[in-house]
Formats: structure tokens, sequence, C-alpha cells
């Protein structure tokens, strides 16, 4: 069939059947369109489109409207918006004009067959009419489903498009945008949202969409309640396995906990059953520096590694020549330290002897073990306990070293982890048992021995845990003690002044004048009954907040800065206030104790406190005491001993005791302040004295007595054939420090500074038995030491001291390089207790020059 023969040709006018739209050029002919019409159909279109295309005929040629470009007609009918015009084609032209493009509209998703430029495209490209009457089928579907109301289809371009795709091929929809002219407008309408609804069959299908989209998400809600309820349920399985996990765990720990406390138990009976023959024969001492403080506590003391290596004194056990000493190191030594130790223990037989010559090798004797889970928990701040517990090959060397003899367990703080170290090793510990240390090792803890041993203590008040319990407990105190100037505030676990404060509440009481009248006018007896006692404690109570926030000075202020902070911590922990001795000169002093297992006690020390950072820091010893009178001391050091034996404490403590001369009386008062169930490092400080002087202190008498050297033997005994003379003794005192701090001793070797303090004088005679001893700790840092002065009387041994700090201080500071230091409040420490100004009492014959630098730092 040719091209023409598809188009409908009317019998009676012999014109092609073109719409209304493209007018026909014929003569005038008016015969009836009609028939033009009836009973013509066209291949390839549909027959919906034809019905369309006929009655729009009619319609036209009633109407005989001005012929107009498509885009024209959609603005016109304000449906798309303006689009570009094409110049304007004359109202009729033929299919054959070449310069058709033959265009094709699309109205309403119909084409219409007779239009001359689908005519024209149709004869142009007959050959491959097929596939482009197939793509222009599935444009006209789109356009019909979207509702689109006109869109004008490049020819040319469907021709070009259609032959890129088989007949069967659905072209995807930017393959039919593609193709029309205007396809910007029609493209906005396509993704208009709800377009596709529109169209033919548009309410069904999107009632049919609606319906699926209910169904996907009624099945979505109930597959995400499903998995809601699996996830629930594995995360209820999973926390309630955790749980069963964590209960396992806690009642494992438990469990162990309770067996590690049962053989601790059975094990110290045994210590005391059999503590006269061990205490007597061959034994090994395993020395565990650690402090066992809270975790929190622990996260703020500054280096604490070598804070738990200051005791290397304990190593001077070795002296009883039954004794051989296991010493647990927080730090990993080089092989320099362990040689200086080794030649410092090694000096025992030297020191009998006074001879130099005479020094031995006791490296048999002692060992100085570290634990190699040191470098293991770097950021976790454990105590040396608990790193001892988890390095199993230290672990398994002690119990090589301790096969087959008697061993107990010395340690620090006491902690948990003490009681399963040693039950690990299978050894007693000569110490108190956790419970009791955390019961009564605190402030207010302190507070309760000393009330059952009825010992004068501060007026305060313990176990302080809230606010309105401080300020009614300090109003309290203040009313009945107008006396008292200043009050302390201490924390119940912090040790060294940490958790200390103090605040001079009468000095800034507004009431203050009023209360003092008021207390003068009715007497001490008829103050705790008036009236004016009740009004003073209203006001007092009332003034107290503002004050303290005001006026408390914390001891160690870079951690707590502010009063609130302080206070949190207080709070938390709980603690004590107690009143500060009302003098001017206020000796600090401490006794250490011993709780053998039998119940016997000892006092194995005693010194009177240095304060080189405040009244509230100790950073040394005189040893011994020399504030006291003996016999006071010994009676009240026996009856908090008893106290703490009836308590269950064990093995090594020590007592802190205030000695002042009251304000009106002159006599002295003597206060116990604070209780540290602990080895201490003054206990630490003795020992080694003792070792380098081979003497024995009679706490009793509180002298430390030293033999002398065979030289000065000779000297003073005229040696008779057959006889022995008596060794005489001399007395020795000595100032210890543990706490020496100076930055610039990181720039010196430990060798280098040895040598050159020797070169200055500054050493160990071991013929008079006195001069300095240094205790080293690391060398990785090296900013710290440990030195004891060792002298005849203790002025000399102060000034000497005092001396030895200025000596140091000049060999490893330059003149722009003066460091970080605490030497200078040493120095500054020994001229109060000496009690005479600088200019007149630092004077060597032999270092003028010294002494005038001296007081300049």
């Amino acid at each position: 069939m040719s091209c023409m023969s598809r188009v409908g040709v009317c019998s009676r006018c012999s014109e092609p059947n073109w719409p209304k739209a493209y007018p026909s050029s014929s003569k005038g002919n008016s015969a009836d369109p009609s028939c033009c019409i009836q009973g013509s159909t066209f291949p390839g279109i549909s027959q919906a489109a034809q019905e369309i295309s006929c009655s729009s005929v009619v319609s036209a040629r009633k109407s005989k409207p001005v012929w107009t470009y498509p885009a024209q007609q959609l603005e016109s009918e304000g449906q798309i918006p303006s689009q570009t015009q094409p110049p304007q084609a004359p109202p009729c032209q033929s299919p054959q004009d070449p310069r058709s493009d033959w265009d094709i509209v699309v109205c309403h998703g119909t084409v219409d067959p007779r239009a001359p430029g689908f005519l024209a495209l149709k004869q142009h490209h007959h050959l491959s009419w097929g596939s482009i009457v197939a793509f222009l089928e599935r444009a006209e579907k789109l356009l019909k489903d979207f509702s689109v109301p006109l869109a004008t289809i490049s020819g040319k371009k469907l021709a070009q498009v259609a032959s890129d795709f088989e007949l069967d091929e659905n072209p995807p929809k930017s393959a039919i945008l593609s193709v029309i002219k205007n396809q910007s407008t029609v493209a906005k309408i396509l993704n208009r949202p709800g377009q596709s609804s529109k169209g033919r069959g548009g309410a069904e299908m999107a009632a049919t969409k609606i319906q699926r989209a209910w169904r996907r998400h009624r099945a979505g809600k109930a597959a995400a309640r499903s998995r809601q309820r699996e996830r629930a349920s594995g995360v209820i399985g999973a926390s309630w396995r955790s749980w069963n996990h964590m209960a396992r765990v806690k009642n494992t720990l438990r469990e162990a906990r309770h067996r590690h406390l049962e053989n601790f138990c059975s094990r110290a009976k045994h210590l005391a059953a059999n503590w006269n023959r061990i205490r007597t024969s061959r034994r090994t001492i395993i020395h565990i520096p650690s402090l066992g403080y809270s975790q929190g506590i622990r996260e703020h003391l500054p280096d604490l590694a070598v804070q738990q290596n200051v005791q290397m004194g304990r190593l001077c056990d070795i002296l009883d020549a039954n004794v051989d000493v296991i010493y647990i190191c927080p730090l990993p030594l080089s092989e320099e330290l362990l040689q200086y130790y080794n030649k410092l223990l090694g000096l025992q037989a030297a020191v009998r002897s006074g001879n130099p010559e005479d020094m031995g090798d006791l490296q048999d004797r002692f060992r100085i073990l570290t634990p190699e889970a040191i470098n293991s928990f770097p950021q976790h701040h454990m105590c040396l306990a608990t790193q001892l517990k988890y390095s199993p090959k230290t672990m398994q060397r002690i119990q090589v070293l301790i096969r087959s003899r008697d061993a107990y367990v010395v340690g620090g703080v006491p902690h948990a982890d003490d009681l399963a170290v040693a039950d690990m090793l299978d050894v007693p510990v000569l110490g108190p048992g956790p419970e009791v240390a955390q019961l009564y090792g605190t402030k207010s803890g302190s507070k309760r021995i000393f009330a059952s041993a009825c010992v004068p203590t501060p007026p305060g008040e313990s176990d302080i845990h809230s606010r309105e319990q401080l300020i009614r407990a300090l109003s309290q105190l203040v009313v009945d003690n107008v006396e008292v100037q200043r009050w302390v505030l201490k924390m119940n676990e912090e040790r060294g002044g940490d958790g200390t404060a103090y605040c001079d509440v009468i000095s800034h009481l507004e009431c203050y004048h009023w209360l003092q009248k008021e207390w003068q006018s009715h007497g001490p007896e008829g103050w705790s009954r008036s009236q004016a006692r009740e009004l003073a404690l209203v006001r007092i109570s009332q003034e107290l907040p503002g004050l303290l926030a005001q006026h408390v000075q914390p001891v160690n202020e870079k951690r707590f800065p502010t009063w609130e902070k302080f206070l949190q911590t207080f709070l938390t922990q709980g603690g004590v206030i107690e009143a500060f001795p009302p003098s001017s000169t206020v000796t600090t002093l401490t006794v250490d104790l011993l709780i053998e297992p039998t119940g016997e006690i000892r006092i194995v020390s005693s010194g009177d406190q240095l304060h080189a950072e405040g009244p509230f820091r100790s950073s040394g010893s005189s040893i011994p005491q020399h504030s006291v009178d003996p016999a006071v001391l010994n009676s009240l050091c026996w009856r908090i001993g008893d106290t703490c034996r009836s308590k269950g404490v064990l093995g090594y403590f020590s007592v802190d005791f205030v000695a002042f001369s009251h304000p009106q009386t002159m006599e002295q008062q003597v206060w116990a302040t604070d209780l540290d169930l602990c080895y201490s490092d003054q206990l630490a400080l003795t020992q080694l004295l003792l070792y380098v002087t081979d003497g024995n202190v009679d706490c009793g008498s509180s002298p430390l007595e030293a033999p002398l050297g065979s030289q000065a033997v000779k000297s003073q005994w005229i040696q008779r054939e057959g006889t022995k003379p008596p060794a005489p003794v001399s007395p020795r005192c000595a100032v210890a420090s543990t706490q020496l701090r100076h930055s610039n001793l990181s720039g010196t070797s430990y060798n280098v500074l040895l040598q050159r303090c020797k070169a200055r004088g500054v050493g160990f005679d071991l013929q008079e038995k006195q001069g300095t001893v240094f205790i080293l700790y690391e060398d990785q840092k090296r900013d710290r030491l440990g030195m004891i002065t060792i002298g005849e009387d203790l002025q000399g041994v102060l000034l000497t001291f005092a001396r030895n700090l200025f000596i140091i201080h000049q060999e490893i500071s330059a003149p722009n390089m003066q460091g970080e230091t605490n030497f200078k409040m040493a120095i500054q420490d020994i001229e109060a207790i000496l009690g005479v100004t600088a200019e007149n009492k630092l004077k060597l014959e032999e270092e003028q020059p010294w002494e005038a630098d001296a007081l300049k730092e």
C-alpha cells in the first residue's frame, strides 16, 4: 500500500482529509466535510485517536479559528509557559514542502494521522516506518498517561532516534523527551507530583498505587516491629548474658577476696604462733612499698612510681645477719644505681671496723626486683601491689627465692592486692587487713582510735559529710573555743597535706569583737549556759558560708584553686575539722610503732618534722625527737598502741603529735593529730641511719647511740693483754629528708654529682660514723633525691644539712638557670628551728662567701 493510500481521501472532493487546524489549499470547495470522515480508518493510529481527530475537524469547520502554532495555542490556554516562537508558517503548505521539519503535534496524547507533518514523515521514511510508528505509539502513551496537553515532536529527530530501537523495545522517558521540541515544558509536566494520575486511567492507577503503597507500608511496619522485637530480644539477651557474666565475675572476685582474707587470717595466726622462732631464725622479708590509696587519690599523686620508691632504706633490714631482703621496686634501676646500693650496703663490715678496706659484697643478701607489668598499664595509676599481682615472672622468681624458708610480706599503704600477692606466694603479711586499715586509717578513723585511747586531741569534729553539718559543727567549735584562731579541715583519705585546708576564722568574723566581749563577761563556766552563746551560734552560722568561700586556704592550691572544688572533694570523702594550736611555736613530731604478731608493742623510731613547704607538709625529720619528754610521749604511744591492737591493727604504723606551750599557763601541751597504718618514710630513714652508724636507738629515753670506730677506740682505751675493752658509744642525731627536689638535678649524672660533693667535703666518715648519705630513687627524670646528715648535736647537723643543700645547688645550677627547687624553703625552715636570724647563724668559717649567697637564696 502506498503512503497516500493510508491517508483517507474523500471520494466526493478528491482532497486528503487534513485536520481543520491545517486547512487544505482547495479552490473554494465547500463540499460537506462529513464525507471526508465517515468510514475512514488509519493503520498504526488508535481508534480513539481517530475518533477524537474526526470530531475535532467537524468542530473546527464550524468555528473557523485563526491558525496558530501549537506553542501559541498553549499560551492562549494558559496551560504552559510561553516558548520562543518560530517564524509563522503559511497557513497551508504541502507535505512535500522541503521547508517542513515534519513536526507532529500530539494533542492530549493523540496524534492526528492526517496532519501534513505526519504524512510527510511517512512518505520520506517509508522504509523505517514500522520503528517510527512503534516509537510514536510509546510516546503517545507516555504523554497521555501524564495528561500532557500539547507536545510537538520533531519528525527528523524522531526518525533518527526511532532507528536505534527494535519494534518490541520500550524506549525510556529520556529518549522520548529527546525528540520533543518543547521538551523542557513537557519535562516539567512529567515531573509534577501526582501527574501520572491525571491521565487516562490515572485514577484507577493512583488508587492501585496507593493500595500497594499502603500494603507495603503495613508490611514495612510489621517487619520493623518484628525487627524491633528481634533487636529488643537480642539486646535483652545480650544484656542478660552480660549481666550474668558481670555477676559471675563479681562473684568470682568476691569469692577470691573472701578466700584471700580467710588465708590472710589463717597465716596471721600461724605467724603469731611461730613469731618468737621466726624472728630469731633465718628468714626473708619481702618489702612491697606500695601506696594502696584509692584510685581517685592515686590519680592525683605526682610521680606515683617515684613516691613508692623513696623507702630504699628498707634494704637495711639486712643489718640483722639472719635477714635477707627482697625489695620490690616500682621503677627499673640502671646499673649505676644498682652498683651504688651494692656499695652502700657493702659498708656494713667497714662501718663496724671503721676501716674502708673491710667493705664486703652482700649482693646475695638482698634482691631488687622490678615487676614486668610496670609498663603494661601506664595510664591506670596502679599501686605497686597490683602491678606485682599481674607480673607472673617476678612472682615466680620470688617463689624460687623464698623456697623452703620462712618469709613474710611488709607492705606499704594497705590494699586488697597485698592479700592477693601474699596468697599467691603462700606467705603471711605483717600488717593489718584492708578492712581494718580502711576503718581506722582515715582521718575520722584516727579520731575514733584516739578517743578510745583517751589521749588529748585538738578540739574538733569528725565524719563530716554535708555542707550543713560542716557549718553547724564549725559554728559550734568556734563558739566553744573562742581563743582558737585557725581551724583546719582534713579530708579522710588524703595524705601529705594534699587534702588539707585552713582558715583563720576569728580574724574575719564580723561579730568577733561582740563574741569575745560576751565570752569574757560570762566567763568559761557561765558561757555554756548563756543566751548569748545561742545568739552567737546563729550569727556565726550566718557568716560562715561567705567567710569560708572567701578566706579558706587549701594547702594544694594547684589541685584545689577554689573553696568549692575543695569542698566538693571534702564532702565526697568525708573529713574532720580540728583546731590549730593557739601558739606561735608549734612542733610536729612522728613516732613509729610496731605491733608484733604476738601483740608486743615497740617504738621503733621518732622524729621532729621538717616543713620545707609549709606547716602542713612534712618534708623530713630530725631523728630522734627532742621536743617532748620521752616519758610523756611513751605513755601516749602505749595507750594508742594498745587501742590499735584491740582493733586488729598489726605491723608498722605511725602517730603524729603536735607540741606547743599553752598561751595562759605556758605548760607544754601534746595533742595526737593523725594516724597512718603503714610503714613510714621516717622509719626507712631510721633504718638507714642505724645501718651506716651501727647504732641503736632507745626510744624509751630517745637517745641515738653509735659505737666509735676502731681507731677511736685505740685512742681512748689502753689495750691490755688478754682483755677486750668495751666498745664506747657516742650520741648521734640526724636530719633526713626524702622530699628534696631540684629540676637541675636531671642535667647531672649521679656519679658526677657524688664526686663534686665529695670534693666539697660532702661525704661520710666511716671512723667517726658521721657525715652525709644520699638516697637515689631513679635515673630517668632525676629531679628528686633523699639525704641524711649525721652528727653529734642537733644544731651542728642542721647547719651541715643546710650547707649541703647550698653546695648541691651551686654545683648543678648556673646564674641564669636556678631551676625549680624546695632547697630554699628547707634552709628557711632550718633557720626557724634554730630560732636565730640567718645573718648571725649561717656563718661557717671555711665558707664565708657561701653564707651570703645562701641567705640571698
